[in-house]
C-alpha cells in the first residue's frame, strides 16, 4: 500500500467562518459536518477538517492549483479586500511571485494561518 496524505485539522476560533473563507477562495464547497469537524475537501480527496478552539496556533498551508484557479482565487482575494503578499513573511504586499517558474501568493485566513497558493509545486 502506498502512503497518501488523508486529512489535517485546522484549529479556528469559528470553524464555520474559517472553512467558508477558504472554500470561497479556492472555489470549492464546505462539506457536511462530521462529528466536531467541518471539512473542506480538495480535489485529491484530502480534507481540511476545521475544529473550534479558543486559541489557534497559526500554521502554514500550501495548495497547488492550476493557472486558471490561481487567477480566480487571486481575484476573490482582491475582491474581498484580503491583504496578500509575494513572500511567506508578508514583506512584499500586493504582489505575487514567480518562484519555481509559476505563480504564488500568500494570505492569512481569519485566524492568522498563512495560506499559500502556487501553480508550480516546490
Amino acid at each position: 500500500m502506498s502512503i497518501a496524505f488523508d486529512h489535517t485539522i485546522i484549529w479556528a476560533t469559528d470553524k464555520a467562518a474559517s472553512a467558508t473563507f477558504l472554500a470561497h477562495i479556492l472555489g470549492v464547497e464546505v462539506g457536511p459536518r462530521t462529528g466536531p469537524f467541518l471539512p473542506v475537501r480538495l480535489d485529491n480527496d484530502v480534507t481540511l477538517d476545521y475544529a473550534d478552539t479558543a486559541e489557534p496556533r497559526p500554521q502554514h498551508y500550501a495548495f497547488t492549483v492550476d493557472a486558471a484557479r490561481f487567477t480566480a482565487a487571486l481575484a476573490r482575494i482582491q475582491a474581498a479586500g484580503v491583504p496578500y503578499y509575494a513572500d511567506p513573511f508578508h514583506y512584499l504586499p500586493g504582489r505575487t511571485n514567480t518562484d519555481n517558474g509559476g505563480r504564488g501568493v500568500y494570505f492569512a485566513d481569519p485566524d492568522g494561518h498563512n495560506m499559500e497558493l502556487l501553480t508550480t509545486p516546490c
